[in-house]
């Protein structure tokens, strides 16, 4: 008699897992009746924690903002055009790298599929609860500085210390002047210290100094993008998506 109210109110504590199975527990009494009271509670608080993974991951997923939020691991296309080793891409699904603070780069041509790597892999940290974000280089930027201009930036940026994993895509497609590059600093510095990057770039990396801060004189150096590179090309994995046709035709010709 007493446990349907029992059920309402583990709702109203916010128990919807225990209650959930609870309730399965009294409409199919024939299946649990040689279970003991230990083993019945520990049906419930596994149902309430596998409840509020699930709504972890969820929130998770949807914090991230992915371009492609169903890209996964496991639909990864291994082409022997691509040249991806799929050991190291199973080895950067296990997050290891973002636990040791080091980065992933991927490079290649526009339709090579990075995006959709880094999707990947980012999925892969989501299922492990860690937070992710991704952006555009350009909205990236483009949020800084409506930031600033409304008087939010340094929330903005508080807001970037707290991720694990920052995927920056088009990364570079224009050269930056010396305001954007030192912004790009600001966030690259917030980030790096806690967490990883993964970068999706079509330009080499010995590229990356001259399109950043990109109207010092020819022969002229700069700090700011001394310092950005400093904060990720020495401690990362460089990851070449090659492939004699793009993703984009091949799915095509595929349909």
């Amino acid at each position: 008699m007493l446990n349907q109210p029992t059920v309402q109110i583990l709702r109203e504590l916010r128990l919807n897992g225990m209650a959930t199975e609870l309730q399965s527990q009294l409409e199919t009494p024939h299946i649990y009746k040689n279970l003991g009271f230990e083993d019945r509670l520990g049906r419930l608080v596994e149902a309430e924690k596998d409840q509020r993974n699930n709504n972890l991951l969820t929130r998770r997923m949807k914090a991230a903002h992915f371009s492609d939020p169903s890209a996964c691991i496991e639909n990864i296309e291994y082409h022997p055009d691509r040249r991806l080793d799929q050991g190291q891409i199973l080895r950067l699904a296990t997050c290891d790298y973002i636990k040791e603070n080091h980065h992933v780069v991927l490079r290649g041509a526009t339709g090579a599929g990075k995006t959709y790597i880094a999707n990947a892999l980012g999925n892969a940290a989501c299922r492990k609860y860690l937070k992710v974000k991704y952006m555009r280089l350009p909205d990236l930027l483009s949020e800084l500085t409506v930031s600033k201009n409304i008087g939010t930036y340094e929330k903005v940026k508080l807001a970037y210390t707290k991720l694990d994993l920052l995927i920056i895509d088009e990364w570079l497609l224009r050269p930056l002047p010396a305001e954007e590059s030192y912004e790009l600093l600001e966030i690259i510095d917030a980030c790096y210290r806690k967490g990883a990057f993964i970068i999706c770039s079509q330009f080499d990396i010995e590229d990356w100094y001259f399109r950043l801060d990109c109207n010092r004189g020819e022969n002229q150096d700069s700090t700011v993008a001394e310092a950005i590179l400093d904060r990720i090309v020495h401690n990362k994995y460089d990851l070449f998506v090659d492939g004699a046709i793009s993703m984009r035709k091949r799915h095509a010709f595929s349909n």
